[in-house]
């Protein structure tokens, strides 16, 4: 009995040490970390150019006519 009992301890900070290490690769690991910077950078200028168009994009044909009138 003294003896599982043993076993199990053993068993439990071997577990314990592993998911330490674990966890501790996983924080450290930034392999990903660049892509997932650059798409969130270009979702954001998406959506920027988005907003712009939309805002703009209502007046564009009143400047194109304006231009247009006034060049001989």
């Amino acid at each position: 009995m003294l003896k599982l009992y043993i076993q199990g301890r053993e068993l439990t900070r071997e577990l314990k040490i592993k998911g330490r290490e674990a966890a501790d690769k996983l924080r450290s690991d930034t392999e990903g970390a660049s892509l997932i910077e650059y798409s969130l950078l270009i979702g954001l200028i998406t959506a920027a150019v988005v907003a712009t168009i939309a805002t703009v994009g209502g007046k564009l044909p009143k400047y194109w006519n304006d231009l247009n009138g006034a060049l001989p």
